[in-house]
């Protein structure tokens, strides 16, 4: 029955969608207050009967209900409980069910939170909401329904994929979901700006915290996705450009211009037409990763169906949204109200240069990510665009954005003076002059580049201090007064400069990873000794364990540096007997932000095997980057000024009469 149940409650909630999507819409038209409140009340219900359907999903795998096909497909009974509930989302059908969940609760969220809005504006972005959930409603039951019963129910279940069996699954999944899906309620609000044919900076303050919630989410989910694949298969590396890893990424570079232009809006008045049309493109880049993924047109380790019927179904709803949202914006964007102007140099100019350079960074991956699909559509002929494309096209796009990323806060609204903020950031270009000769000198006849790039991801870090330093005054009034004042700073300034401080700290990561790690590949029998970067990594045993669904090979290494214990380590190689394939299990040991690594390969004969071993500098700065980024977002979006719509004008004091 539980099975049963979670169907239909998926019917009723797609029901409720259709509801959601034309009642509140007609109301709108007849502005009728009765008929666009139904919105709210149909939201709140739409999202309690997907949280139930996701229960019943959820609750089937934990009690390993084989005659559900695909608690059968990926589940097995010996499996921690933990895996049981994550499996639910490591398989297309349950990733799916996930995705249109989050898709509600965002729906609700508005609903619920959104009183602060016109009446008529919140009916047309929970009606845009909801035809984008019916259309995945429609899509789940008719391709992916996750509640087909099994004619004969087998005894066992085939095991999730191995792979998928680890706690970075449990949580990069949910969080980059939620990054997708939060950008649709950026969009849903393009959609009925463009409608209504009014946008203005209360439409902004509306949006902006919704686009940094779903901005906050993705970078931490595109963060753990790659810290994943750094530890969990094994081969060393914390990005590949798969086709999968880049659809994540420029919905988040997309979604960053995003946050900017929408700044620009909210304060100054303008951009709009620009804003409403990143709006568009952020979520119609999360709706192409969701195609990438489940159409079978890339195999990936994050690919999850290869149905091409399932590809054609997804290809329709990205044309009718994607192309339906750009006609509109055809349409209508000319009639929309002009903002203001500003000059070239001034924060609003920054504030474009960021969104040039990130839009074309972003469209320089998606040429490279669609360029090798559309030729084998064309010619039948394949071919792969890797790092060394993305390496000469990205990098020279986004360095000059990390430079300039210090200047925009210094620079005035409207007109600005680009020569004082280059004078208060003359100390910040020190550190990074000072830091880059440094690096030049140590590494004397290494590569000249990495020197550069870390001396500018110093100068970032510095021009987010200094940015700081003018805020509070400091070293300008005594240091009790510049505490008051960093004490009474918005919470949205202190977000931007951890925001733009972790860029730097995950530049100085990325460099030093990439130019000074250190491999080391042996055959070791116990006792052989492996030497790598100063370190010494002895061998001492290689045992058998049993786990509770898998069999392990798991290996001991004493780690020292000269005559002083560094650590133990224990890379293990782990075999599922049901699923036919194994595992790699690296061990890290963490030096400050530097980590050694060991992964194990195969076994031979003679008892000897193959060990990788490598020495990554400064790695664990990519993913510190990331998170200063995440909490930046996070203070900013603690701001109250961001959680209540935009002041309205104070009325004329009223002129006294005359008495009679």
């Amino acid at each position: 029955m539980i099975a049963e149940a979670g169907h239909y409650a998926l019917v009723l909630a797609l029901g409720l969608a259709l509801i959601q999507a034309t009642v509140p819409f007609i109301g709108a038209r007849l502005r009728d207050q009765g008929l666009m409140n139904v919105a709210r009340s149909t939201a709140m219900a739409q999202m309690l009967f997907a949280m139930i359907a996701f229960g019943a999903l959820v609750t089937l795998h934990v009690t390993s209900d084989f005659s559900v096909a695909n608690v059968y497909e990926n589940s097995h009974s010996l499996k921690p409980l933990i895996y049981k509930i994550t499996g639910v989302w490591g398989n297309h059908e349950g990733s799916m069910l996930l995705w249109v969940l989050i898709l509600a609760v965002f729906g609700g969220l508005v609903a619920t939170f959104g009183g602060n809005l016109p009446t008529s504006l919140r009916a047309h972005v929970l009606a845009v909401q909801a035809w984008v959930a019916a259309s995945f409603y429609l899509f789940i039951l008719i391709t992916s329904n996750p509640f087909i019963r099994i004619a004969n129910p087998p005894i066992e279940g085939r095991d999730l994929n191995p792979v998928l069996q680890d706690i970075g699954l449990a949580v990069h999944p949910p969080l980059l979901y939620l990054g997708y899906v939060g950008f649709s309620i950026s969009f849903s609000f393009a959609i009925a700006a463009l409608v209504e044919g009014r946008i203005d900076a209360a439409w902004a303050r509306w949006v902006r915290p919704w686009t940094l919630m779903a901005w906050i989410f993705l970078t931490l989910g595109i963060a753990m996705g790659s810290y994943w694949a750094y530890y969990e298969l094994g081969w060393g590396g914390w990005w590949f450009w798969d086709p999968v890893e880049n659809a994540s990424l420029m919905p988040w570079l997309a979604g960053t211009a995003l946050l900017h232009s929408a700044l620009v809006m909210e304060k100054r008045d303008a951009l709009k037409v620009w804003t409403l049309l990143l709006a568009i493109l952020t979520f119609s880049l999360s709706l192409l990763g969701t195609f990438l993924v489940r159409s079978g047109v890339l195999t990936s380790v994050h690919a999850f169906a290869t149905d091409p019927r399932r590809g054609v179904f997804i290809l329709l709803i990205l044309c009718f949204f994607i192309g339906g949202s750009l006609a509109l914006f055809a349409w209508r964007a000319s009639a929309l109200k002009q903002g203001g102007l500003f000059a070239p140099i001034s924060r609003e100019g920054a504030l474009v240069l960021n969104n040039l350079l990130l839009t074309t960074a972003c469209a320089t991956v998606l040429v490279g990510t669609l360029y090798p699909l559309i030729l084998e559509v064309l010619t039948g002929d394949k071919i792969s665009v890797g790092a060394p494309f993305f390496n000469v096209t990205f990098a020279p796009l986004f360095l000059p954005l990390l430079f300039a990323v210090p200047f925009g806060p210094l620079l005035a609204w409207k007109r600005g003076d680009l020569l004082g903020a280059a004078q208060r950031l003359i100390a910040a270009g020190i550190a990074g002059l000072v830091v880059m000769a440094v690096v030049l000198a140590w590494t004397h006849g290494g590569a000249m580049f990495a020197p550069l790039a870390i001396g500018l991801g110093v100068f970032v870090i510095a021009g987010a201090l200094t940015d700081l330093a003018e805020r509070t005054a400091l070293f300008r009034v005594a240091v009790p007064t510049a505490l008051r004042r960093a004490q009474g700073m918005p919470r949205s300034a202190w977000g931007s400069i951890f925001a733009h401080a972790g860029l730097g700290i995950t530049l100085i990561g990325i460099v030093c990873e990439t130019t000074w790690s250190s491999e080391h590949i042996a055959v070791m029998k116990p006792g052989d000794v492996a030497q790598i970067s100063g370190y010494s990594a002895t061998l001492d045993d290689v045992g058998q364990r049993q786990g509770p669904n898998y069999r392990e090979m798991i290996a001991r290494f004493t780690v020292t540096n000269g005559s002083d214990l560094v650590g133990i380590m224990t890379p293990s190689k782990r075999s599922f007997t049901t699923r036919g394939s194994s595992t790699t299990e690296a061990a890290l040991l963490a030096r400050g932000a530097s980590q050694l690594y060991i992964s194990l390969g195969e076994p031979n004969g003679d008892g000897s095997i193959v060990v990788r071993i490598y020495h990554k500098p400064l790695v664990l700065l990519i993913w510190y980057g990331a998170l200063a980024m995440a909490f930046g977002g996070l203070l900013s979006l603690s701001d109250r000024r961001l959680r209540v719509g935009a002041p309205k004008p104070a009325r004329a004091p009223r002129s006294l009469q005359p008495a009679e």
